[in-house]
């Protein structure tokens, strides 16, 4: 899989993620991110992604494409996700 890694992240890099439902743990999509400035701490990066910002974790997959968000998701989770 081609990956971004964290550390390559700058703020205002759009990225694409496979995100999981905090909801419903069972339901996956790919979506677009932007990663910015964390609120609470200027010196962090987080992700900006359904109005909300995330933590940016070091365990976390980054793509700079929704084609290859979209194979990752295909090889591990299997089908296409819901957009």
């Amino acid at each position: 899989m081609d990956t971004i890694k964290p550390d390559d992240l700058d703020c205002g890099d759009e990225v694409f993620v496979i995100y999981h439902n905090p909801h419903v743990p069972t339901v996956a999509t790919v979506k677009a991110a932007e990663v910015v400035t964390h609120p609470k701490n200027p010196d962090a990066l987080a992700l900006f992604i359904n109005e909300t910002f995330h933590v940016i974790e070091e365990d976390d997959a980054f793509f700079a494409s929704e084609q290859a968000a979209q194979s990752a998701y295909d090889e591990t989770l299997g089908g296409s996700p819901e957009n």
